[in-house]
């Protein structure tokens, strides 16, 4: 009962807290210097909480956290040091997105489909030739781009490296479609689907589509079987800045494909509810996490806002947008705790945060 009444008033404080509609969003011109901030204090909130949430913040490992409201930078943290741990780390210092760069591939995969060199409902195999499974050619050919950017290929994640993209390691465990996993090798090869697609080089086209027309900083780099994206924590905000304002940027179309958008940080399966296009997404009747089959009741971070959807990476590596409120949270750093996908430390960002938002 007491669980109930908790998340009764958690809703309740999210709602209330809803931003009128047509408020204008600021957009940052490129580069790492310029970006126009608001206080907390301006903005009505709890000052007096803020300390409990930084010291949170840097007893738990992180090196970046950055709020956004309305595009400008209301909170802004650094902590700790660089990646070689030889200069403190700074608003102009690099660190990995992890898994949180997913969402970007998602992005990309439907740019490639608005321009019409592809179709998420194509079968993978027009793309990475056949035979990039160990499958019989009907199941091969029953895998789509949907299935990678949704986790259901139906290959087995159970093997000794899910990791490894090589044919011998893509073996058949549930026809396409009928098993949620959150398998990294299928989502891998969608680099390779879209340089195929596109006959431009991934990182080429990822600049050209999307990191220059932001603003973005950063690279793209092979550390064994997956292709990590490492940048500033402003350029992280950027994105969940254009996601927010529903692929414009500062009056441009980034994306025009706007039923993609909805596509992607919506339920994309019946199987994982808290699942998008790469996306994870708060506010649903259930989720499940990585290297397990259970599904869990309820909100995947019943403190954060239900209509929340976010980019969570290894080791705590977050961008998340709040559309009702217009904020968007970026965290980087170490790990906070030993989850796969480490959701729980998110969902204690945001018991304090909502001690702040008012």
């Amino acid at each position: 009962m007491l669980r109930i009444i908790s998340l009764a008033l958690v809703l309740l404080h999210t709602a209330c807290k809803k931003e009128p509609v047509g408020v204008n969003l600021y957009f940052p011109p490129a580069g790492i210097t310029e970006w126009q901030s608001v206080t907390p204090a301006t903005l009505g909130w709890n000052v007096s909480a803020i300390p409990a949430l930084t010291e949170m913040l840097e007893e738990n490992g992180t090196r970046a956290f950055i709020l956004l409201k309305n595009g400008k930078i209301v909170m802004e943290y650094y902590y700790g040091t660089n990646l070689t741990g030889t200069a403190p780390f700074s608003v102009s210092t690099y660190w990995y997105w992890a898994s949180a760069g997913k969402t970007l591939t998602a992005f990309i995969v439907g740019k490639a489909a608005e321009d019409g060199v592809l179709s998420i409902n194509d079968k993978s195999s027009e793309y990475l030739g056949t035979g990039w499974t160990s499958l019989t050619p009907a199941q091969e050919n029953a895998i789509t781009i949907r299935h990678q950017l949704t986790m259901t290929t139906g290959l087995d994640d159970g093997v000794a490296d899910n990791h490894n993209f090589q044919p011998a390691s893509m073996i058949y465990k549930a026809p396409a479609g009928t098993r949620w996993a959150y398998h990294n090798a299928p989502y891998s090869i969608l680099e390779h689907v879209v340089t195929n697609a596109t006959g431009e080089n991934f990182t080429t086209h990822f600049e050209r589509v999307l990191g220059d027309r932001i603003g973005m900083d950063g690279f793209w780099s092979w550390i064994d079987y997956d292709n990590v994206f490492f940048s500033t924590a402003r350029s992280m905000a950027r994105f969940g800045l254009l996601m927010l304002n529903n692929g414009d940027w500062n009056g441009a179309t980034v994306m025009g494909d706007k039923v993609f958008l909805k596509e992607m940080i919506t339920t994309s399966q019946s199987i994982n509810k808290g699942y998008g296009y790469l996306w994870w997404l708060n506010g649903k009747e259930s989720f499940m996490v990585p290297e397990m089959q259970t599904v869990f009741p309820g909100n995947m971070t019943p403190n954060g806002p239900t209509d929340m959807y976010s980019g969570i990476g290894k080791n705590g590596q977050y961008v998340s947008v709040v559309p009702s409120q217009n904020l968007v949270l970026v965290r980087m750093g170490e790990n906070p705790d030993a989850v796969a996908v480490p959701f729980l430390f998110l969902d204690e960002i945001w018991k304090k945060l909502n001690l702040i938002i008012r």
